[in-house]
């Protein structure tokens, strides 16, 4: 008999009746099922029990072993303490549907001599049979709920590969069976049209929502229970936008995949983004877009090309480098880092450092950016040239036919105001003024609904002032187009517009130095697919604004027996400049001479200088100046004379020498000439003497 499993020392403890419902959705609906499991106490009773205690803490929780079930547990602690005497359940199934918690059960029930029971039997996990028959009845369970995820799961993909399967609409459609319909709501139409022109139009989502602040503009959004509302946007708001297929008109469909992992705070659960090719629907043109899918397409490459990969070259920016995020090393195939130097960090450099930043391998190549931007921007003008003047006529009837899009927002923001003024209105009309419970809050919902019509029509009053209507001379724009030169080069140019023409030209530069003949190569691949070769003097770095080396060398001469401020003299009178074209000072001598590292002159303390200038080298032979001059221009002693202009330097050690002697001996036999012929030279005359 089954009842012979139950035993006395089993009617002593307490049972415990278990009842769950795996979704809360069961949980509301299926009310005879919850009734059918709550009635299970009656079978308790006629089997004997008189303590009963019903947990159902777990109404609403899956016991797929997936979340964290407080009620499955508790009954499993009873049992380890020895106080339960049954557990019962409508089915086995309703305790576990996976082997961990199914087998913690029944190993802990066979342990303390706990049974089972269900509407049918009644399980003793003691017995060999009754716990092999539990066994088997766990793995039914564990794939009796897998056979029935996989299946629903197909249903549901077969209906998606069909396109279907509408789950949920984003913000600006609405659910029409079993297909998609844009929002009736034309401001919210007019809204996401937007979206979509200003990014195509200002080149980045960033850009876009800048915009969008500037202006004060707000989007639409979709809250949890599918109405729309109003607010200031935010990047992820645009991005969306921008990165879902459905705004161009297209079906799509398992774009995410949920993993699951365990930690200590128990299962988590994360959505990952799959690649496009593994999506399980994309059907284009399966119903109406707010553009179509070739523009979302390139909208969304577009902007997925501003973050700065390998691949991508990044969003233009700010600075006046051309080439940024353009330009590739030859050697490594790495893009080049930019860096701005000079006094007021404007000058651009670029340089292969990646492979030092990453594994601290050498620099492959480096060099100055203002020669290679003014070459690639003397091609790239002289490629679009050309086409200026169609440009400048496709300008003009463009600016005929723009639409204030500023302005037509704020209008429809006016036109929705007045309306939920009005709104309120008639329902402060409709109440009962009697009644200032309610009469009051609808009065104040009027008010705050008129003082938000007063605020957008200050918006528009405000926006009209600052925006009048400016009228475009063709005959202006034609003269610009001629001059193309001059329209790059004014400040007032954007920098970033510069970068998107550079993009939509070029699709990049390879560069290279050719060390040998001390040039940069520069391989320019254009979009057409034509490739051309640059090749630029490589100027070296502070080449551009340094000293001269012949000044260097006349300086570290001079201060042999000048001081600063006698160099600078000497200098400024030999014409010679600084390296930025100024004229000599003693600040800049000392700052020339400080930067090269050249000694500064400074008179010997006993007064014997080891160098000395024409006049004291003649007075200390006791000739004259012009004697010795003549000496040392003959090379008959060695002298120093740096500059044209300038004084001669003698050593003193030269002036105790022979050959200087020897110019003191002659200058003394011959004091009427004193500067004759050497004594060695011979005459072409014979004597008569």
């Amino acid at each position: 008999m089954i009842t012979d499993k139950v035993r006395p020392h089993h009617l002593e403890r307490k049972a415990l009746l278990y009842v769950r419902q795996s979704s809360a959705h069961q949980v509301l609906h299926n009310r005879e099922s919850s009734a059918l499991q709550y009635a299970m106490r009656d079978r308790l009773t006629a089997l004997g029990w008189l303590e009963i205690e019903v947990i159902d803490d777990d109404l609403g929780r899956s016991a797929a072993g997936g979340v964290q079930r407080a009620g499955f547990e508790r009954m499993v602690a009873e049992v380890c303490l020895g106080k339960v005497g049954a557990v019962c359940a409508r089915e086995v199934s309703r305790f576990a549907r996976n082997s961990r918690d199914w087998q913690q059960l029944i190993e802990m029930c066979r342990v303390v001599d706990t049974v089972l029971v269900d509407q049918e039997t009644i399980y003793a996990p003691r017995h060999g049979n009754d716990r092999l028959l539990l066994g088997l009845k766990g793995s039914l369970n564990e794939y009796e709920l897998d056979l029935l995820r996989q299946r629903s799961l197909s249903a549901r993909y077969e209906k998606a590969r069909r396109g279907e399967l509408v789950v949920s609409a984003p913000v600006g459609f609405v659910k029409a069976g079993d297909r998609y319909e844009k929002d009736p709501d034309r401001r919210v139409q007019e809204a996401i049209t937007l979206v979509f022109d200003k990014v195509q139009e200002l080149g980045s989502a960033r850009q876009a929502l800048c915009w969008f602040h500037e202006h004060d503009l707000d989007l639409p959004v979709k809250q949890n229970n599918g109405d729309t509302s109003w607010r200031r946007p935010n990047y992820a708001t645009i991005h969306r936008m921008i990165d879902n297929p459905i705004y161009g008109g297209t079906y799509a469909y398992g774009k995410t995949a949920a993993a699951s992992g365990y930690s200590a705070h128990g299962v988590s659960v994360k959505t990952r983004r799959k690649a496009r090719t593994d999506w399980l629907a994309l059907m284009p043109n399966a119903h109406e877009g707010y553009v179509s899918w070739e523009r979302a397409e390139a909208i969304r490459k577009m902007v997925s090309s501003n973050v700065p990969t390998g691949r991508h070259h990044g969003a233009p920016k700010h600075g006046d480098a051309l080439l940024a995020g353009l330009i590739r090393c030859n050697r490594c195939g790495r893009k080049l880092t930019l860096k701005y130097t000079g006094a007021k960090h404007g000058i651009p450099r670029y340089s292969c450092s990646r492979a030092w930043m990453d594994n601290g391998a050498p620099h492959c190549i480096a060099f100055g950016g203002l020669r290679v931007d003014d070459a690639i921007e003397n091609a790239l003008l002289a490629v679009v040239g050309p086409g200026a003047i169609a440009a400048a006529t496709a300008a003009e009837k463009e600016a005929g036919q723009r639409r204030d899009q500023v302005r037509e927002a704020l209008g429809r923001d006016l036109e929705a105001a007045r309306y939920a003024a009005d709104r309120a209105f008639r329902q402060y009309d409709a109440a009962d003024p009697a009644n200032r419970l309610v009469a009051g809050e609808l009065e104040a919902r009027w008010n705050r609904a008129l003082t938000h019509v007063a605020e957008v029509e200050a918006k528009i009053a405000a926006h009209d002032v600052a925006m009048p209507v400016a009228a475009v001379d063709p005959l202006a724009l034609g003269l610009l187009a001629s001059n193309l030169k001059t329209v790059w080069s004014a400040p007032t140019t954007d920098a970033r517009l510069k970068k998107r023409i550079v993009r939509t030209i070029i699709h990049e530069v390879v560069a290279d130095i050719d060390d040998a003949a001390a040039e940069i190569v520069l391989v320019v691949h254009w979009i057409g697919g034509v490739h051309s070769e640059m090749r630029l003097p490589r100027r070296r770095r502070g080449q551009r604004n340094s000293t001269s080396a012949d000044v260097i060398t006349a300086v570290c001469q001079l201060v042999l027996i000048a001081n600063d401020d006698v160099i600078a003299g000497i200098l400024n009178r030999n014409g010679l400049k600084t390296g930025n074209g100024n004229r000599w000072t003693r600040e800049r001598v000392t700052s020339m001479r400080s930067n090269y590292r050249i000694p500064v002159f400074k008179p010997a303390e006993d007064g014997i200088e080891p160098w000395l200038n024409l006049s004291n080298a003649a007075k200390l032979l006791q000739i004259a100046p012009k004697t010795l001059r003549l000496a040392a221009e003959a090379g008959e002693i060695e002298a120093i004379h740096p500059l044209p202009d300038g004084p001669w330097i003698f050593a003193r050690a030269a002036l105790t020498t022979s050959a200087a002697q020897s110019i003191t001996e002659r200058a003394r036999q011959n004091p009427r000439y004193p500067a004759g012929s050497h004594p060695g030279q011979q005459s072409l005359f014979s004597s008569i003497t």
